[in-house]
């Protein structure tokens, strides 16, 4: 029998009413919801149950909430008596996956992630950063056409290295403006425009980065029940120091998916288990490695699926 991950979606894989059956069934999920609305002051559960989908959609609401949510469905995994030897999670899903270890509490991961939305938001005025998805390009070539474009003065960078064949780049509203005119350069079929409220994974958010290494500052950092798979190493990171820079560096940084879906794979994870809202590490996973068996859970119906063929 082979390893199992766990691994947490990133913002966007919200939805209204996300793991409300998992808060109806379980006292465990429940008491997360609670322990959010408690510790952040606001009506999290109200907002991730009913909506509105514009406000739930706003990044310091979307990134409390999203992780509140993976974080109840996780309970339905783990009252089927599943482990994992290894996890990781998608740009905010890291702490997901650092919660589900033991390695944040609770608490602090959920007041960590609403700050970190908060300076995520206030990092760039609206309108004036961008994101968007390249399609079919190759790394390398991707990557030095950023360079080249950056060198002229307008901002854009590879931000999530998600699967071959898709690569999110991040910037200057011009600098992606620029990239997407040009993306036929580094052998790309388009470049699609994502609805995102700012630059995210770029040098844009070096002062979000620095305001969320203040709050991380006084955050305790705890031994992990298994390993983390860090966004910008794609390799484990332990002790606090490490772990704290780690994920100030994220904020500003590529995501390595890709690169952290081969390394668990080099190390016998043969079964990924996505934890959370939607389905769309899965489709990555089977993009970067058809051989391994990948499950999303998003419902207690697909909790039990699970139990079922793990059994």
């Amino acid at each position: 029998m082979g390893k199992i991950a766990f691994v947490f979606p990133g913002q966007g894989a919200q939805s209204v009413g996300m793991a409300r059956d998992a808060y109806d069934a379980l006292p465990a999920a429940r008491a997360l919801f609670e322990a959010a609305d408690r510790t952040l002051g606001l009506e999290l559960t109200k907002l991730a149950f009913d909506g509105p989908v514009e406000e739930l959609k706003q990044t310091a609401n979307t990134q409390p909430a999203l992780l509140t949510a993976s974080l109840a469905l996780l309970e339905a995994v783990k009252a089927a008596g599943i482990k994992a030897d290894y996890a990781a999670g998608h740009s905010l899903g890291e702490y997901s996956a650092l919660a589900a270890a033991g390695i944040l509490s609770f608490e602090d991961a959920v007041s960590t992630v609403r700050a970190r939305g908060q300076f995520m938001e206030a990092a760039v005025p609206g309108g004036q950063g961008a994101m968007a998805a390249v399609l079919g390009a190759d790394r390398d070539q991707l990557t030095a056409l950023c360079a080249d474009i950056s060198a002229a003065g307008t901002v854009v960078e590879p931000a999530n290295l998600n699967c071959p064949g898709q690569i999110v780049v991040s910037g200057s509203a011009e600098g992606v403006a620029a990239l997407s005119a040009r993306v036929k350069e580094a052998g790309a079929k388009r470049a699609i425009a994502l609805e995102v409220s700012g630059p995210f994974h770029s040098s844009l958010m070096k002062e979000a980065a620095e305001r969320l290494g203040e709050a991380l500052a006084d955050v305790q950092f705890h031994e992990g029940a298994f390993p983390v798979v860090a966004n910008v190493s794609a390799r484990p990171v332990s002790g606090a120091q490490a772990l704290r820079q780690s994920l100030v560096s994220q904020v500003y940084s590529p995501v390595l998916w890709e690169d952290s879906v081969r390394w668990l794979i080099a190390e016998g994870v043969d079964t990924f288990v996505e934890i959370g809202p939607g389905s769309v590490l899965a489709g990555l996973i089977k993009k970067i490695e058809k051989s391994v068996r990948i499950f999303s859970v998003n419902s207690l119906e697909s909790a039990d699926a699970l139990a079922e063929a793990l059994a």
